[in-house]
C-alpha cells in the first residue's frame, strides 16, 4: 500500500486498534451507541476509498456480560469460556451495524504462532490482502480460545502493530479511553499530553504508568512501545480516545486540535525486516554481543554482526533461523537471520576475519 497521504490529508489505509475500555459500558456489557458511532466513521472512510482494516478487542468483556461465572475456574479456562461466548456477540453486533452502511465485514481470529515463519506471515498478509481488494473490513481479533499463554501477544495493541506493519497502512490508530501518552499519571493535574514522540524523544517507561484496564490485558506502556516499535518501521501511530465523538475522522482528516499522541514516522523498513521485528518471540537461540559491536551496530554506519563482537552463544540454531541479540546487560537489542548454523559458528568463533554470522540487510535493531 501507498506510504504517501492524498492532498486533502486523508489516508489511503489504515489499521484502527479499539481497546476493550472504549466499547464497553461501566457495567461490562458492550456499548452498543458507541460501537454504532465507530462503525459509522468507518463507513465514512470507507466511502472515501480508505481501506481500513478494525482490530478489535471485547470478547472477553462481551462474553463477561453474558455468561454467570458463579463457578470458579482457572484464569486460562475461564478467558477461553468468555472470549469463546463473547466473540459471537461481539461480530454479530459489528455485523449489523456495518450492514446499515452497505458494508460487509470479516472476522479474522488469529494466534501468534500463525506469523511463526515467513510463509505463514505472508498467507495471512494475502487473506487480509483478497478481503481488502474486494472491499470488506476485515476485524481481528485474537484466538483466545485456543491460544497458548506462553506464545500469546502482550494484548490486541501487539497485534494491531503487527498486523499495520505486514500491510503497510500508513497510520496505525491506538483507541483507548484516554487522550494520549502523559508525562505522568493521567488523573494527575500537573500532567501534560506528550503531543508528539520521536526517535529522540526520552524513554517513555520513564514516566508512563503501568495499569491495566479493567477489560484488557495491557497498559500505555505496551502501547508506547508498540506504538515506537511501528513508527520505526516508517508508519504513523496516534494513541487516542476512543470515547470521543468523531475521534477516528478527525485523526484521519489530520485535524490539529484533536487531543492525541503522534509518533513519528521513520525510515520504512524492507518487507523482511517488517516481518523479523515482530518475531523475537520464536526465535530459539540468542547471542550476547560486546560492547564495541554494540556501538558499531548501532553508529550511523551499516554494520553487519560479526562473531569477533559475540561473547556467548545460547540455543541451537540452523541457517536462516532468526537469533535474538542481546547486549551485556542481557538486553534485547535486535534480531536477525542466521547466515551459518551453530556448528560452523563454533568452529570459527576465533576467526576475527571470517564471514558475518548476521547480514546487516537480515538485522532489526531496537532503539
Amino acid at each position: 500500500m501507498s506510504s504517501k497521504n492524498t492532498k486533502k490529508g486523508l489516508y489511503k489505509s489504515l489499521t484502527i486498534k479499539i481497546g476493550s475500555n472504549v466499547l464497553t459500558r461501566a457495567d461490562g456489557g458492550l456499548d452498543n451507541e458507541r460501537m454504532a458511532h465507530i462503525c459509522e466513521q468507518i463507513a465514512s472512510l470507507h466511502a472515501k476509498g480508505t481501506k481500513v482494516i478494525l482490530v478489535s478487542s471485547g470478547a472477553v468483556a462481551a462474553g463477561r456480560s453474558m455468561v454467570d461465572n458463579a463457578v470458579k475456574r482457572d484464569p486460562v479456562s475461564e478467558r477461553q469460556l468468555l472470549s469463546s461466548v463473547g466473540q459471537v456477540k461481539l461480530l454479530t453486533t459489528y455485523a449489523a451495524l456495518f450492514e446499515k452502511h452497505g458494508i460487509n465485514c470479516a472476522q479474522v481470529l488469529v494466534a501468534k504462532q500463525d506469523f511463526r515463519t515467513r510463509e505463514h506471515y505472508l498467507n495471512m498478509k494475502n487473506c487480509l490482502t483478497v478481503l481488502l481488494d474486494s472491499g470488506i473490513v476485515p476485524i481481528i481479533n485474537e484466538n483466545d480460545a485456543v491460544s497458548v499463554t506462553a506464545l500469546m501477544f502482550t494484548d490486541n495493541d501487539e497485534l494491531a502493530g503487527l498486523v499495520a506493519t505486514m500491510m503497510n497502512t500508513q497510520a496505525l490508530f491506538i483507541l483507548s479511553n484516554v487522550d494520549g501518552v502523559y508525562s505522568g499519571d493521567p488523573r494527575d493535574p500537573e500532567s501534560v499530553l506528550i503531543e508528539k514522540v520521536d526517535s529522540s524523544s526520552a524513554d517513555l517507561s520513564e514516566y508512563v504508568t503501568t495499569q491495566k484496564s479493567n477489560f484488557g490485558r495491557g497498559g500505555m506502556l505496551t502501547k508506547g512501545r508498540v506504538a515506537r516499535d511501528t513508527a520505526e518501521s516508517g508508519i504513523a501511530v496516534c494513541i487516542a480516545n476512543g470515547t470521543r465523538d468523531n475521534i477516528i475522522t478527525d485523526l484521519a482528516f489530520s485535524k490539529e486540535a484533536t487531543p492525541h499522541t503522534l509518533f513519528v514516522p521513520g525510515t520504512p523498513r524492507a518487507a523482511v525486516k517488517k516481518w523479523m521485528a515482530y518475531s523475537t518471540g520464536f526465535a530459539h537461540a540468542e547471542v550476547i554481543i560486546n560492547e564495541g559491536a554494540e556501538a558499531a551496530l548501532f553508529s550511523n554506519k551499516a554494520t553487519s554482526l560479526l562473531l569477533a563482537g559475540v561473547v556467548a552463544v545460547k540455543g541451537d540454531f540452523e541457517k536462516g533461523d532468526l537469533i535474538r541479540i542481546l547486549n551485556q546487560k542481557k538486553k534485547l537489542v535486535g534480531i536477525g537471520k542466521a547466515q551459518y548454523d551453530r556448528k560452523k559458528a563454533d568452529e570459527h568463533k576465533d576467526d576475527k576475519k571470517y564471514k558475518p554470522l548476521i547480514h546487516y540487510d537480515y538485522l532489526v535493531l531496537f532503539h
